[in-house]
């Protein structure tokens, strides 16, 4: 294992050119995505930012990579990983968490290491781990689903510092997520195959209750996936299969969307000293064709389109 390719990104924000790859120009960049990474993520996912790196990382699960874009000179390294990873977050005394199907490991990047520290459900071999957050307290929030996306076998974790695991939800198909409101009384969190964005409130020890519907997608508008939350409380919803991502308003009221070129948006995170920059990831996996050329970019959006909202820092896994 370690670094399979390493790639500079050109300055100009409309198109960059890759060996062997070059992105079609994207017209009107104030209100168009950018294109910050060249194509072909069989399902990017789980963007994270690093205020510590100037950085933001993400992963392609199915591809088995690890990605990085360095915001300071738009360079962009990834790492080969042993199996589907699933997501990764920051860890507070020094490097990352990371999760091969359900199995939760420690990670540094310089020297590449790579130590297991517990896998969750071991008697489920066709469900893996999916998506996870850390809360401003340094607990560890994540999800599993089932691969053959067939049977409601998975449910939701908190992972707390001394690494004990805790189920808070279940059943489920497909976890997805989560996210917490500003103050961090309230989780959001996805069934993801029935289309239904929960909320929860998060109780002083860590467990959840008055679980209830903060919104459910409409037919022809995707499922929900990744999602992300800002200053002003507003909750960003990924669109898988619906080519955009939406700002909700705190009472679960849509406010606007954003519009992708790509069918399977996955997951979201603002970035940038001043959390004022929004990366969104896609996937190009099946059933994506040719009419969707760009899948699995990761992408920008533009600040225009973003009306004045920035995100919350990235917290960190105390453990």
């Amino acid at each position: 294992m370690g670094i399979t390719r390493r790639f500079a990104l050109a300055a100009g924000a409309a198109a960059f050119a890759l060996p062997a790859f070059a992105l079609p120009t994207l017209a009107h960049a104030e209100d168009t995505p950018i294109a910050r990474s060249h194509g072909g993520a069989i399902l990017g996912e789980g963007p994270l930012w690093s205020a510590a790196d100037n950085t933001v990382y993400w992963v392609d699960i199915r591809g088995k990579k690890l990605n990085a874009l360095r915001l300071a000179d738009n360079s962009a390294q990834s790492w080969d990983m042993p199996d589907l990873i699933d997501w990764i977050v920051l860890r507070k005394s020094g490097g990352f968490l990371v999760a091969i199907l359900r199995t939760v490991h420690a990670l540094t990047l310089d020297p590449f290491t790579l130590t297991p520290l517990f896998t969750i459900e071991v008697d489920k071999s066709d469900n893996r781990l999916n998506d996870a957050k850390v809360d401003a307290k340094g607990r560890l929030w994540t999800g599993t689903m089932h691969m053959p996306f067939k049977e409601k076998t998975a449910a939701f974790y908190r992972i707390d510092p001394d690494l004990s695991v805790h189920q808070v939800d279940a059943p489920y198909l497909c976890t997805n997520g989560p996210a917490f409101s500003k103050d961090g009384r309230t989780l959001y969190h996805n069934e993801t195959s029935e289309g239904f964005v929960y909320a929860f409130d998060i109780l002083a020890d860590g467990s959840l209750s008055n679980r209830r519907v903060f919104t459910k997608f409409a037919e022809g508008v995707g499922l929900p996936d990744g999602i992300t939350t800002d200053a002003d409380d507003g909750v960003w919803v990924a669109h898988y299969g619906g080519s955009r991502i939406s700002r909700y308003q705190p009472d679960g009221q849509l406010d606007f969307d954003i519009m992708i070129p790509a069918k399977q948006v996955t997951s979201l995170t603002f970035a940038g000293a001043d959390l004022d920059r929004l990366f969104v990831t896609s996937a190009a996996q099946p059933p994506v064709g040719a009419d969707d050329p760009h899948a699995g970019t990761l992408w920008e959006i533009p600040k225009a389109l973003l009306r004045g909202h920035k995100g919350l820092p990235t917290n960190a896994f105390a453990g």
